[in-house]
């Protein structure tokens, strides 16, 4: 028998102390600036972000900033805090866009592993909450490259759609055939046209660029990886919103349950409910260990990350998604009303589930990944 050579350390999936602080922080503030009414009103305006609670969320707790390293103005956290901020939004889903600035954004720059020069000084821009950037590709992209435009001569032109808070955005961060461009998003030849989406706290809009000037970031080769880390940590940390969701979905149905009579019992202690919140509460407890272990994953750099990302996409879309539809079931009439927030929640569990890769597309990567059979 051949010695074991490496010994393999088992992820933390219990939150420090410090990731404890963070989560009451960030969940105060929630509470007092992005409670449902505010939300729903917000999502019937012509202006679902405001402004004040990012600048809150981003500058001031410095949730922005967590993943970027203090020599450039972060916070020189990691994954797992990020990945708390995460869970909090998702509770509230609240319209933010933390997940595609301070996520997706950060870590495509991050990954270019510039410490000065125009990335350095975006970051520092985004650290500190001052600008919001988002990466040009549609939000149910894979983690994978996805070049959304042509470089010409300096300029750009193209066409991406459905790219999630593009409206937002201040900086464009455009993957090309010739590399990684950023463009700000009141340049001349660029177009922000708003969709309808079906999750209304996270707008979706179509990108226009026409012959577009944007700053060249990396080449083709460096911005290849660089989008495609992006993308992974995206799909990792989703897993955390979607757990944050689901969690939100089980505790206001057990409330409800519990205060709700019909023949002068509490609708929750009927046994036929008890079974189906016990289930919920098994999933959510499940979802919380993937979603968990994704983000220790990137946290830690483990070789595993793509598999532990996959892992917690394919089960956490699922859990979310059935979270939300028992809420709106075992609320009965007010459930399926515009006034009670419960279809924010499926709303955004819907749309979560397709993006970064649907959990048909993460089901097929962990097969490959462990040379498996094709599901």
């Amino acid at each position: 028998m051949t010695a074991q050579t490496e010994e393999t350390v088992a992820p933390d999936l219990l939150y420090s102390e410090a990731e404890d602080d963070l989560r009451s922080a960030v969940r105060s503030l929630l509470a007092d600036r992005s409670d449902a009414p505010t939300v729903i009103a917000r999502i019937e305006s012509d202006t679902p972000y405001d402004r004040q609670l990012w600048k809150a969320l981003g500058a001031d707790i410095g949730a922005a900033g967590l993943l970027v390293p203090e020599k450039l103005g972060g916070q020189g956290a990691s994954h797992r805090e990020a990945a708390v901020v995460l869970e909090e939004l998702g509770r509230s889903v609240a319209p933010a866009p933390y997940l595609t600035s301070a996520v997706v954004a950060t870590e495509t720059l991050l990954a270019l592993g510039s410490e000065d020069g125009p990335v350095a000084e975006l970051l520092g821009e985004l650290a500190a909450g001052r600008k919001v950037a988002v990466l040009a590709v549609p939000f149910p992209a894979a983690p994978e490259n996805s070049s959304a435009a042509e470089a010409v001569t300096g300029t750009l032109d193209g066409t991406v759609t459905a790219v999630a808070d593009a409206a937002a955005a201040d900086v464009l961060l455009v993957p090309t055939t010739d590399g990684l461009y950023a463009v700000e998003a009141d340049a001349p030849g660029v177009t922000v046209e708003p969709l309808v989406p079906l999750d209304q706290t996270r707008p979706l809009a179509t990108v226009t660029l026409t012959a577009a000037a944007g700053t060249r970031l990396a080449d083709a080769e460096a911005a290849r990886p660089a989008v495609r880390r992006g993308l992974l940590a995206g799909a990792g940390l989703l897993a955390s919103e979607q757990l944050g969701l689901a969690e939100w979905c089980l505790t206001e149905t057990v409330r409800y349950t519990r205060e709700r009579h019909q023949f002068n019992r509490p609708i929750g202690s009927f046994q036929a409910l008890k079974h189906r919140m016990a289930q919920l509460w098994l999933e959510v407890v499940s979802a919380r260990a993937a979603a968990r272990n994704a983000a220790d994953a990137l946290a830690s750099g483990s070789p595993d990350t793509p598999l532990a990302v996959s892992v917690a996409q394919a089960y956490c879309s699922k859990v979310a998604v059935h979270a939300a539809e028992e809420c709106i079931q075992l609320h009965g009439g007010i459930g399926m009303t515009w006034e009670h927030p419960a279809h924010l929640y499926l709303k955004r569990a819907k749309a979560d589930a397709i993006a970064y890769g649907t959990a048909g597309s993460h089901r097929e990567a962990i097969a490959e990944l462990m040379e498996l059979p094709a599901p």
